[in-house]
């Protein structure tokens, strides 16, 4: 029973360090959907920045304008297929976290099985070697 608890016990540490890379995982997609989201709110800011001062200007400078707020929506744009994938990738990576906890806490379960199994096992053992004596000229009538 003691390799049994041994061999469950290795599995529980597995399942812990896979719980552990499954948070960290997590974690980073969590954390690229953030920076993507944040570039894409400042890409915005930029964008907007450019059409809030049209007053009378030279053509040259307008030109310029209209052409950078075009190109900073091509950015934007293309950011936002890079945060729908991200999403997804956080989501996922999610439920992978979810499914390594799952599996982490069934495998301490098991480990603790083992040892309850493996302790009325030593208690029953017990029990059945231990027989009451009698002495030897108590129990024997002629």
């Amino acid at each position: 029973m003691n390799a049994t608890i041994k061999r469950r016990e290795r599995i529980a540490r597995v399942r812990r360090v896979e719980h552990v890379q499954a948070l960290g995982a997590a974690a980073a997609a969590e954390a690229q959907l953030q920076s993507l989201e944040q570039s894409a709110a400042r890409v915005l800011d930029l964008r907007l920045s450019l059409t809030s001062d049209v007053g009378h200007m030279p053509a040259e400078t307008l030109a310029a304008r209209g052409e950078l707020a075009h190109r900073l929506d091509l950015a934007r744009f293309g950011l936002t297929d890079a945060i729908v994938g991200a999403r997804a990738a956080a989501a996922s990576r999610a439920a992978q976290r979810i499914e390594a906890r799952i599996r982490q806490e069934s495998a301490e379960r098991l480990v603790e099985r083992a040892v309850t199994d493996a302790t009325a096992l030593a208690e029953t053992r017990m029990a059945s070697t231990v027989r009451p004596r009698t002495p030897r000229g108590l129990g024997e009538e002629a």
